[in-house]
């Protein structure tokens, strides 16, 4: 049976338009409409604004969050790492996060399993697409690093590991098997990866190109961890859907991307959480050296993307600080250069086009599943951090505001 959500204000992501008094009729899983009345059952939200649900295309949810000592990966069994989602996932779902993008896990395929037990209704969680395992370099970012060089790590540490042009297709056509959304590239070295230096390549164009390439056959499409300028051009031009983090983007890559449609998907709050918290859950010298070097540069690039009119996606990096903190970054956004509502749409519309979602998730309009986050008042990004109201695909998993439909 059918039924309305009404808010004082719902947010058109799309026309980028506060509209007063609206209802949202939902049938099932899925919007039917969205008009100013509805005779039927109707849950009345009062003063508040209605949002899509919010989509982070960053997260880690598998494992032990916030911590920075990798050696922990080795401390815990697959099984273990998959119960650690568990409350990781709900906690993301809390916070309005009803779709995610997972980017990689040290232990393969883990993050299948979650969404799998999501999507079957065992576990609360948000909508995830998943990577499966990170492809990277030997020693390089995506790697279990900081051991000596006679340790062998277990396989399914290294399902990701490549070598060369055609064994990053084979790569990349083992972790598609396996049941990964996406393919991600760890093209230069990492802020916590011990050993790396974030500026360097550590992929070359021709590889890159080749996982873009062998994706497609698949219907995948691939996400490039960046840090370096020379990383973020190479991955540009090979063809990837989106560069994540883009510490040293430089004017040159700002350019490629436009040209090329990249999407950007820049963590840029995180640092603040590591510069207060990080000493206190195990992030080491080193880790702490790098965060404050890429920090500032990644802010100011991420303001020049935005003037140029690069198109912008919503990713925090959740996990290597506590889930359902996302929310935070969104003023972060606004601090350096977007608009509340374009920081809105970018942790909505933008975030799900990017994803290829963009006919389910994203907005408030008919056909689309019925994800819904409402925040008491008039809208703020920064409100966006501690939202009342969470519906996800028609049910209702938190409500602070408001009474039964009635």
């Amino acid at each position: 049976m059918a039924f309305g959500v009404r808010a004082a204000r719902v947010i058109d992501v799309t026309s980028m338009e506060v509209r007063a008094d609206q209802v949202v009729i939902v049938e099932g899983e899925r919007i039917a409409a969205v008009r100013p009345s509805f005779d039927g059952p109707t849950l009345d939200l009062g003063d508040a604004t209605l949002v899509p649900g919010l989509i982070d295309l960053h997260t880690h949810l598998v494992g032990v969050a916030a911590c920075g000592d990798y050696a922990q990966e080795l401390k815990y069994s697959a099984a273990q790492q998959a119960m650690a989602g568990i409350p990781n996932a709900r906690d993301t779902l809390m916070a309005g996060f009803t779709t995610v993008r997972d980017v990689g896990t040290f232990r393969a395929f883990v993050d299948v399993a979650l969404r799998d037990a999501i999507d079957a209704g065992h576990v609360l969680g948000p909508r995830m697409a998943v990577a499966g395992a990170y492809v990277t370099v030997r020693s390089g970012g995506g790697m279990v690093t900081g051991f000596a060089h006679d340790i062998e790590l277990p396989r399914e540490f290294r399902f990701g590991e490549t070598r060369g042009v055609d064994d990053i297709r084979e790569r990349v056509r083992e972790i598609i098997y396996q049941g990964a959304d996406l393919i991600k590239l760890i093209a230069t070295g990492a802020v916590l990866a011990g050993g790396t230096v974030p500026g360097a390549p550590e992929l070359t164009e021709a590889q890159m190109r080749a996982a873009v390439e062998e994706a497609a056959w698949y219907g995948r499409y691939v996400a490039a961890h960046a840090h370096g300028a020379e990383g973020i051009k190479r991955a540009v031009r090979a063809g990837v859907r989106s560069i994540e983090h883009a510490c040293y983007l430089d004017d040159e890559g700002i350019e490629l991307m436009l040209e090329h449609g990249t999407y950007l998907s820049a963590d840029i709050w995180w640092a603040d959480w590591i510069r207060e918290i990080g000493p206190s859950q195990g992030y080491d010298a080193e880790q702490l050296r790098k965060n404050d070097e890429t920090a500032e540069a990644q802010r100011v690039a991420f303001a020049k993307a935005v003037q140029a009119g690069v198109k912008i996606g919503f990713g925090t990096d959740a996990g290597g600080f506590p889930h359902g903190m996302q929310g935070r970054q969104l003023a972060t956004m606004v601090e350096y250069g977007l608009t509340p509502l374009e920081a809105l749409r970018a942790a909505t519309l933008t975030s799900a086009e990017c994803m290829g979602w963009g006919d389910r998730v994203g907005s408030i309009e008919p056909g689309r599943f019925a994800d819904l986050v409402a925040i008491r008042g008039e809208f703020d990004a920064g409100r966006l951090a501690d939202v009342s109201f969470v519906m996800k695909g028609g049910t209702v998993v938190k409500n602070d505001l408001a009474n039964e439909p009635g």
